[in-house]
């Protein structure tokens, strides 16, 4: 067992060998070293209780530690580091994951007094006037805030590019996207800074990340964990919070300390029997398992993403599970009309809202993508919105049939493994309609999830054969991310990725 002297002496030599040299790319040391990369969450909070590490020590290794690779990799939006150091000298809760470094997302999720500016110039230098329920629910649980993670702007990209903070770059290939709109959050915990972090989904933004960056990404049920105070849904119920994480366990444990009705929320998911971290260690038992390789839009999928779905079909049927092909059925042109007419309308009346309130002018400030989606939503009516959420609760309807035959879903995350960045993929200078058709061939599966409220897991189960993470998907019941986790723990026992890190070099 690790003295306490071996432990900080562990992440302090990380911490130097990452300060060294004189650009990113020198300074950034392997990331299997530091006390940071060799432990989750639960684990590091178990070295603060036997008192093998303190919280000081900890945020300062953390801090060290995005200190020297966000250069490289553009993953913090903004940085609370005195305010860090203040919480732990103040004292923290006696949470479950006391003294354990966060990063919040920097996408409707508020510190009082702290700058919220969602990945747009349009909000630059705005600042919360509360603190979100979750941040608050976080804090209780003993993690240490110490900044805020990139998105693209309002999160509306499967790819985290903006003009406020630039490009954020995957640990596994700076080249390429660490997909979105998570991917300041899923690039951190890649890069070793953090094992876990906050992370927000609204049609994939967990799911794709955790893909591109080889994490674990659980995507909750509708209503499970807060979002307000002021709105306590995003999207028309399109969106929800929870984290990237290297672990199952952790995301389990995370869930267990945010989720829960708040006040005022017009719905709430079921609980579970127990705690959701106690689901991890169970046996799923034999699983109806529906396998789905071509997405709903019959779109191409790589043959490295489709061989490795096959494979994880193939490894739960060693497991013991029953796996046959199976898909519901969609209106798709539909619900892509729908999902225009909530997030657009959505879009245009904050923007609206704001230019009034601050005398901005959204033409100049906005993005492309993102006026592409204001001026969509200028054009929807009331009638077009009710009939898009009546369009979504068919859809639930609908796969909640299909679950009665199956326990889950089986796809990819993605339909190929993560994209360069740049212009001939998912840049936002692309104009609107290419960009519609490159994001949604990009990342056809995962909004089915968002549409019908259900749980969805993205496990890091395969490597494409250029060394980048691809992502496997698990589609769960409404309520049940219960047998979701027993699945990924059984799963991640199976063909553990706990030693999968990405290559900084």
């Amino acid at each position: 067992m690790a003295t306490r002297r071996e432990v900080i002496a562990g992440a302090a030599a990380g911490a130097a060998a990452m300060a060294t040299g004189t650009t990113g790319a020198a300074r950034a040391a392997p990331a299997t070293t530091g006390l940071l990369d060799a432990h989750d969450a639960l684990g590091l909070a178990d070295l603060v209780r036997r008192r093998k590490v303190s919280p000081a020590e900890l945020i300062d290794a953390a801090i060290g530690r995005a200190e020297a690779l966000n250069p490289r990799y553009n993953f913090m939006a903004q940085v609370l580091y005195d305010r860090a150091r203040k919480a732990v000298s103040a004292g923290l809760p006696d949470g479950p994951f006391r003294g354990v470094p966060w990063l919040i997302k920097d996408l409707n999720t508020h510190i009082a007094g702290e700058l919220s500016e969602g990945g747009s110039r349009f909000y630059k230098g705005n600042r919360a006037a509360v603190s979100s329920e979750l941040v608050r629910r976080i804090e209780a649980a003993g993690f240490v805030i110490f900044g805020k993670t990139t998105t693209p702007e309002f999160g509306l990209t499967p790819t985290t590019e903006n003009k406020l903070n630039g490009d954020t770059r995957n640990p596994w290939n700076p080249a390429h996207t660490t997909g979105g709109s998570s991917g300041g959050a899923a690039a951190a915990v890649a890069a070793g800074v953090l094992p876990a972090a906050h992370a927000t989904d609204g049609g994939g933004s967990i799911r794709i990340p955790a893909a591109c960056c080889g994490l674990f990404g659980l995507k909750p049920s509708r209503g499970r964990v807060p979002m307000g105070p002021g709105r306590t849904e995003g999207w028309g119920g399109l969106s929800a919070h929870h984290a990237v994480t290297r672990s199952v366990r952790d995301s389990a444990a995370i869930l267990d300390a945010t989720c829960g009705v708040e006040p005022g929320s017009r719905y709430g998911a079921p609980g579970p029997e127990g705690s959701f971290l106690a689901q991890v260690g169970k046996a799923p038992g034999a699983l109806r398992i529906a396998l789905m390789v071509t997405p709903f839009t019959g779109s191409p999928v790589d043959p490295a993403v489709a061989e490795a779905t096959r494979a994880a079909a193939r490894l739960c049927e060693s497991l013991g599970h029953h796996v046959e092909e199976a898909a519901p059925t969609f209106d798709m042109a539909a619900l892509g009309f729908a999902s225009f007419a909530i997030i657009g309308a959505s879009v245009a009346a904050d923007v609206t809202d704001r230019a009034k309130a601050t005398g901005l002018d959204p033409a100049q400030l906005l993005e492309p993508i993102t006026q592409g989606f204001v001026e969509y939503g200028k054009r929807f009516t009331a009638m077009d919105y009710a009939r898009a959420n009546n369009t979504f609760q068919q859809a639930a309807t609908t796969m909640a049939g299909f679950l009665t035959r199956y326990d889950v879903i089986l796809c990819p995350t993605l339909a190929a493994p993560p994209l360069p960045l740049g212009r001939v993929n998912l840049t936002p200078d692309c104009d609107f309609e290419t960009w519609g058709r490159r994001a949604a061939g990009f990342a056809p599966y995962t909004q089915i999830a968002n549409f019908t409220g259900q749980p969805a897991m993205s496990l890091p189960l395969a490597m494409s054969p250029d060394g980048l993470p691809i992502g496997i998907q698990f589609l769960g019941r409404y309520g049940e991310e219960a047998l979701l986790f027993r699945l990924a723990g059984q799963i991640e026992r199976a063909a553990p990725w706990a030693g999968r890190r990405a290559p900084i070099a």
